[in-house]
């Protein structure tokens, strides 16, 4: 998962709005922060490095950086490997002129792309799947950059949304089956372009509307125009992981608010129809308080609190200064990060019997620690519900879980994921919950990760790809 952010202006500089566009984004990657531009000379520029925003990028050489178009990228990586020279956007001057690319996202079909491309010459300088797109740009020299841009789009599969900084202007465009949120932010007659709204409050900006899945929009001196992929995708298939976890509850998705979303998800677990889990002698009736994991499990938490009228207690307290542990790329990072960011109350739950909320179990790392941590506390009971549906399959379109042996409940029965986190009992929300909760027709949402049901990859016959919107068992892809 990563975040993109691109501003245009006619008249003001916004190099350092990029940057903390890019801030209101750490959430989406910690490994790596980068910022292209186009000077004078018509030529693209990048500042890019390792770690945080405020670690890869000098905001005080940004704001006096006067270009009045820039995109940037946070990182971190499903497809590449974590180095530089993997870190975005990736940036070119071509025949036909300056060109840079911000993606959020995977393709799918990057082994044919790459392969017919190193057969064409290309050299690739990177493992990102980014760079194919570029090199797609770059070989249709007869085209306009933007044709050029078009054309390489309509090739790719999978999910991308991308911003682009082109002599013609700053391109927003969004893969047709809408994988990844990318929205649409304007301030005066500055227009910006994020992958989550939270962005755009922070440089004072307001939510216009979300880029259409297969909508590739311009932005420059006329104004906005948009253009439409010719690939047809049958139905949407926005990231469900999004609602879940992925997003900052203050954004808004298609219309959605991803915090009344995660607060009904709660309020759906605490009912208990429709889900799943496996339960012991202690009886989670007689819970004293709902606790969460933060800071992704707060908001289903509170819901969870409203939903049952149980008190609500923020019994384990998160260090503020380390980053979310589930996008560190290593697990030993992970774990330690764990121990370093919560800290459970030993006088809450002392001798109480607590239900411990959380938005998803992927590797069951975090829970394991944390039920650990709060055991020594002398807890009486501890009672794990998940307010989302386990996650059984691989994602192919941008999350790190690239084999299902990563994924405890693809591996593990209820009853072992439980006594392996060291819960009492353990319940999931069913998959119809979340979709209920989230409030957009079933037919528009990727569930994937849950249910097994992807695009068919190998569908090869149509000439749009995927027109049929066929699917197919993971259990044959893995």
């Amino acid at each position: 998962m990563c975040g993109v952010f691109g501003a245009y202006s006619k008249n003001d500089y916004v190099a350092e709005e990029v940057y903390l566009g890019l801030l209101a984004l750490q959430h989406r990657g910690q490994e790596s922060a980068g910022v292209a531009w186009i000077d004078s000379f018509g030529r693209v520029n990048a500042v890019k490095g390792m770690g945080l925003v405020y670690e890869a990028l000098d905001q005080k050489v940004l704001s006096k950086t006067t270009v009045t178009a820039a995109i940037g990228h946070v990182r971190y990586s499903t497809a590449g490997g974590s180095m530089l020279q993997n870190a975005q956007p990736i940036c070119a001057n071509y025949a036909q002129g300056p060109v840079a690319i911000a993606h959020n996202g995977n393709l799918t079909n990057l082994d044919d792309l790459r392969t017919s491309l190193e057969a064409r010459g290309a050299i690739f300088q990177s493992t990102s799947d980014t760079e194919a797109i570029l090199h797609l740009v770059a070989h249709q020299t007869e085209k306009s950059p933007l044709e050029a841009l078009l054309y390489a789009l309509d090739q790719t599969r999978g999910a991308f949304s991308l911003v682009v900084l082109l002599e013609e202007g700053l391109v927003a465009a969004r893969d047709p089956w809408g994988f990844r949120p990318l929205a649409l932010g304007k301030r005066g007659d500055n227009y910006y372009v994020a992958s989550e709204s939270c962005a755009f409050s922070l440089i004072g900006a307001t939510l216009v509307r979300d880029i259409e899945p297969g909508e590739v929009l311009l932005i420059n001196e006329k104004g906005l125009t948009s253009f439409h992929l010719t690939t047809e995708s049958g139905r949407g298939w926005l990231c469900s992981f999004e609602f879940v976890y992925f997003a900052r509850p203050d954004s808004v998705i298609e219309g959605r608010s991803v915090y009344r979303a995660r607060q009904e998800m709660g309020r759906r677990l605490a009912m208990g129809i429709g889900g799943e889990g496996c339960f012991s002698e202690m009886n989670a009736s007689d819970a004293d308080f709902v606790a969460y994991l933060p800071d992704s499990g707060t908001t289903a938490a509170i819901g969870y609190a409203e939903g049952s009228g149980l008190p609500f207690e923020a019994a384990v307290v998160r260090n503020r200064y380390v980053g979310r542990t589930f996008i560190q790329p290593t697990q030993r990072v992970r774990e330690l990060g764990v121990r370093i960011k919560l800290s459970p109350s030993e006088a809450i739950f002392s001798g109480k019997s607590a239900i411990l909320v959380d938005d998803s179990l992927v590797r069951g790392t975090t829970a394991g620690l944390v039920v650990a941590m709060i055991r020594e506390c002398d807890a009486r009971a501890l009672h794990l519900r998940i307010s989302s549906p386990p996650v059984r399959y691989p994602c192919y379109y941008g999350i790190d879980t690239p084999s299902r042996g990563e994924l405890v409940a693809a591996q593990h029965s209820l009853e072992e994921i439980a006594s392996s986190v060291g819960a009492d009992s353990l319940y999931y929300l069913g998959k119809e919950g979340m979709i209920d909760a989230i409030g957009l027709p079933g037919n528009s949402l990727c569930t994937a990760c849950f249910d097994g049901l992807y695009l068919d990859e190998r569908d090869r016959e149509s000439v749009c790809g995927f027109h049929n919107s066929q699917i197919l068992r993971a259990e044959n892809l893995t």
